[in-house]
């Protein structure tokens, strides 16, 4: 059964290093290496370490492309309630 913290959910995600753990987490629950989920994506090692780190100065769409083998997707919209602009 799904927790709330499962991908399953929505995760806001605010830092690099937010991310980076969620990575790390469904890597793990995937049962997958880190040099696993780096020859699944085509990189090095040493862009999954990063990425698993928080670095906030990772190529986006290298991000993009990991996510997306993981099954996840990224979707952005504005922040929640009724007032405009915050």
């Amino acid at each position: 059964m799904p927790t709330n913290d499962s991908p399953a959910h929505p995760v806001h995600i605010r830092h690099s290093e937010e991310l980076g753990k969620l990575v790390r987490q469904l890597r793990a629950e995937q049962g997958l290496l880190q040099i696993d989920l780096a020859g699944l994506a085509g990189t090095g090692n040493r862009f999954i370490v990063d990425l698993e780190r928080g670095k906030p100065t990772l190529q986006l769409q290298k991000v993009l492309d990991v996510l997306d083998l993981m099954g996840l997707e990224v979707v952005v919209r504005r922040k929640g309630g009724s007032r405009h602009g915050e």
